[in-house]
């Protein structure tokens, strides 16, 4: 499931009504828009900065025994949250990276999701994986305020992803693990070429990108974008 902080969450009820109205408007005016007509729900485009998710057991070693998470806010998917705590990431060489976010609720394994950059100044080499397949890829330390948590594995750079239900995946046509197009507008137009698409049942159509492909294409909360199987 998501792997989320967003970037843009703040202005995704903004984003959607806009990316509506704009839609609209093209259509009167007889203009294709790039932004794609969907059979169900709005695109939407968000970045996941730096994030980890963790088990129940690591929350308890790190903030104290029968701790729970408290959610801060409330991510764009349904019963997905960023929580209030944070904690800091041990890497090679005694690099850390403080202030790191959790997102809850708790999962059945420890995960750490990382940008290049990020990788690249904790001394990191992580591969590119989807959420969840985390065999073979590096650990790291983390530390709370009530202890350590050693991961031996489970630090990656997620693979830019797509989460849809099973009526956005019949109306692209598409199955889970396949791979979409996004095309972005704005003032650095780009395309990204692998976008894996991810099925679930009530999931929001809504794509995940790290802070350097953000940053590359220049998304804002008003970006258009358009999926293209």
């Amino acid at each position: 499931m998501p792997s989320i902080p967003i970037s843009t969450q703040s202005s995704t009820t903004r984003s959607v009504v806009e990316n509506l109205v704009r839609e609209s408007v093209y259509r009167h005016l007889g203009i294709k828009p790039l932004q794609s007509t969907y059979s169900k729900n709005p695109l939407v485009v968000n970045v996941s900065a730096r994030h980890c998710h963790l088990t129940q057991e690591a929350v308890e070693a790190l903030f104290g025994r029968g701790y729970k998470l408290t959610p801060m806010n409330w991510l764009y998917q349904d019963g997905y949250f960023a929580a209030e705590e944070t904690i800091t990431l041990v890497g090679p060489r005694s690099r850390v990276i403080s202030n790191l976010r959790i997102l809850g609720p708790c999962r059945p394994l420890n995960q750490v999701e990382l940008s290049y950059t990020d990788a690249i100044a904790l001394g990191f080499k992580i591969p590119v994986r989807l959420s969840g397949n985390i065999e073979g890829t590096p650990g790291c330390m983390l530390m709370g305020p009530n202890g350590f948590f050693e991961m031996g594995e489970g630090v990656i750079r997620a693979a830019p992803h797509v989460h849809m239900d099973s009526a956005d995946a019949e109306f692209y046509d598409v199955r889970e693990g396949e791979v979409m197009k996004l095309r972005v507008g704005g003032s650095v137009g780009v395309t990204f070429e692998r976008i894996i698409v991810r099925i679930g049942a009530k999931i929001k159509l809504e794509v995940h990108i790290d802070t350097d492909e953000g940053n590359a294409c220049d998304l804002k909360p008003d970006t258009l974008c358009e999926l293209l199987k």
